[in-house]
């Protein structure tokens, strides 16, 4: 069965075409659809087994984005299907379930008018995610749509864990409560991992290191998340590449008052100009953090280690909360290719039973590879995540039957 993934943000599209059964699954093409609604916009497809193929034109809306997605994958030359009857299902990544789901869902009229009631707490996301849906009805009308929720995983988390210790009546009338975010990344690492390590998923206690310009770390215990670290939004937790993380609320009213800054004002400040960014005023990108502080910079040296340090502290409250550890896991794109990271997280853990392999570690580049020692009490590991293949396989197996 032939799944195309989708992946719609505010200005682009990411995809996948895979085709997948009950035993196995393939990778047809991916590739990314740029700028849409500026003057220049881009398509790059990558079939599998041909060569890459570019367009660079102005692309209007996500259903032109996605009209051009199908062309590319229907041409003659490098396409990989030879007519769109073959796509029997679409799954739609959903930054925000909410409440609502706890569980991917085929997508219908109930689901549709969910997604949007949460565009006022994922501004952002869900109105991109949703347009997707939308776009797909124009274009191939009558195909089975699946909605892949980030949040789902978290659904599992109590109520001692996605509670604000605030009033009661603001969770009541506004939902105001942790959703957690990567959910289905740290899914599919904590499934993957506990194979590779040898343990049972569901009598397990798992942390799940998801670092990169964005990141979270969650407690996976017995198979199912039980506390993580972003919170209503994407903003809490950890030091990302412009997301301040961790705050004491009281410094940024503190910082509004003194500067007359609007709500609005403030949101952008700790999304968008803080994090490493603000720390060094360098970059965001943790690559060029990597250069500045291996040539010195003392601001890019403090704002590496808090970054690296947070997911440190995060690693060992998890491992209390759950009352111990048996993996580490990390993934993303710092995550699987960091050796600095991974030996900063593990360095004097040995009192909680980790022990890294540091010649493995310094060699691992996103691969999944164990890279504590044989004789390490908690394994840890590097796992390649993959959450296209995780919404291609929830869509298949709610479509198959349909």
């Amino acid at each position: 069965m032939i799944v195309l993934v989708l992946n719609c943000g505010s200005s682009s599209i990411k995809y996948q075409v895979i085709d997948i059964n009950e035993q196995s699954n393939a990778l047809l093409a991916k590739g990314l659809v740029d700028r849409i609604g500026l003057p220049e916009g881009s398509l790059t497809h990558k079939p599998t087994g041909k060569d890459k193929f570019e367009v660079v034109k102005p692309i209007a809306d996500h259903t032109t984005g996605i009209s051009m997605v199908l062309e590319a994958l229907t041409d003659p030359a490098h396409g990989v299907i030879s007519d769109l009857h073959e796509v029997k299902a679409v799954g739609h990544r959903v930054a925000h379930g909410g409440e609502f789901f706890k569980s991917s869902v085929v997508v219908d009229d109930e689901a549709k008018a969910n997604i949007r009631s949460l565009f006022e707490i994922a501004p952002l996301h869900n109105p991109a995610n949703l347009e997707g849906v939308l776009s797909i009805e124009k274009v191939l009308p009558g195909i089975p749509q699946v909605a892949v929720f980030d949040t789902s995983f978290h659904q599992s988390i109590p109520a001692i864990n996605y509670l604000y210790a605030l009033p009661t009546e603001y969770y009541e009338k506004y939902r105001v409560r942790k959703y957690g975010f990567h959910g289905t990344s740290h899914k599919y690492v904590a499934k993957v991992g506990a194979e590779l390590a040898g343990l049972d998923l569901e009598n397990s206690k798992i942390v799940t290191c998801h670092i990169g310009n964005g990141g979270s770390v969650t407690a996976v215990l017995n198979g199912k998340s039980f506390d993580t670290s972003m919170g209503f939004s994407p903003l809490d937790g950890l030091v990302m590449g412009t997301r301040c993380g961790q705050v004491d609320a009281s410094a940024i009213t503190y910082i509004g008052e003194n500067e007359g800054m609007s709500y609005a004002e403030l949101n952008a400040m700790m999304n968008k100009k803080s994090g490493v960014m603000g720390l060094t005023g360098l970059s965001s990108d943790m690559r060029d953090i990597d250069a500045a502080y291996d040539a010195g910079n003392e601001k890019a040296i403090v704002a590496r280690d808090m970054y690296y340090n947070r997911v440190k502290k995060f690693v060992g409250e998890y491992a209390a909360e759950m009352g111990g550890v048996d993996l580490v896991i990390f993934t993303g794109g710092v995550g699987e290719n960091s050796a600095d990271l991974r030996r900063y997280v593990c360095h004097n853990m040995e009192f909680m039973g980790i022990e890294l392999d540091d010649a493995v570690n310094d060699v691992t580049r996103g691969e999944n590879t164990i890279i504590s020692t044989a004789d390490s009490k908690v394994k840890v590991a590097v796992i390649a995540t993959n959450e296209e293949l995780v919404i291609a396989t929830d869509t298949y197996n709610l479509t198959k039957n349909l």
